[in-house]
C-alpha cells in the first residue's frame, strides 16, 4: 500500500482528530506538537506559549482512497481559517491555523486549495502554510480523546465531500 502523510492544526488537536478519523482513506491519526523551538516538548509546555509549539494533527493516509486536495478541503472546512490563533473557545499561538506541507507537491496543492476556498469564501484566509518539521507526539491520554470522552465529537460533523 502506497502510504503517504499530512500535518494539520485547526485549533484543540482532539476534534481535529477526531474529524480526520471519520474520513475515508484515512489510515492512522496522532495528535502531537511542531513548529516551536523546544526539543520533545509537553502538554504543560505548549500551554505556556513560550515554546512556539502549534497542537497538531498527524494524518497517515491511502492517496488511492482519498487525495490529499480532499484533506485540505476537509481542513478548510472543520474550523475557521479567517481566524489565525483563535478557534472556538481556544486562542493562542499554540491553536494557529497551519498546514504543514511535506514536499513541493504538498506546498502547491495547499496554495491552490487555500487561494481556491479564499475565492469561495470571499475573504482573507489567514491560514499558515509552512514546511512540516519535527513531530512530537502528544501524551497518550490526548490521543482519541474525543472518542474516549466525548468532548470535541462532532462541534463540526464530518460530511463527504
Amino acid at each position: 500500500m502506497n502510504m503517504q502523510k499530512a500535518l494539520f492544526a485547526a485549533g484543540c488537536f482532539w476534534g481535529v482528530q477526531y474529524y480526520f478519523d471519520q474520513i475515508p482513506g484515512v489510515l492512522r491519526t496522532i495528535v502531537g506538537y511542531t513548529g516551536g523551538h523546544t526539543k520533545n516538548p509537553t502538554y504543560d509546555d505548549v500551554a505556556t506559549r513560550s515554546t512556539g509549539h502549534v497542537e497538531v494533527t498527524f494524518v497517515e493516509f491511502d492517496p488511492g482512497k482519498v487525495s490529499y486536495e480532499i484533506l485540505l478541503k476537509h481542513f478548510f472546512r472543520l474550523h475557521d481559517p479567517t481566524e489565525l490563533q483563535y478557534q472556538g473557545p481556544d486562542n493562542g499561538d499554540a491553536y494557529r491555523s497551519t498546514i504543514f506541507y511535506f514536499d513541493e507537491e504538498q506546498h502547491n496543492v495547499a496554495i491552490q486549495v487555500r487561494n481556491a476556498t479564499q475565492r469561495a469564501l470571499d475573504t482573507r484566509i489567514v491560514t499558515e502554510i509552512t514546511p512540516a518539521g519535527p513531530f512530537y507526539k502528544a501524551e497518550e491520554y490526548h490521543q482519541k480523546f474525543s472518542e474516549k470522552t466525548g468532548i470535541g465529537v462532532g462541534l463540526v460533523p464530518y460530511e463527504p465531500l
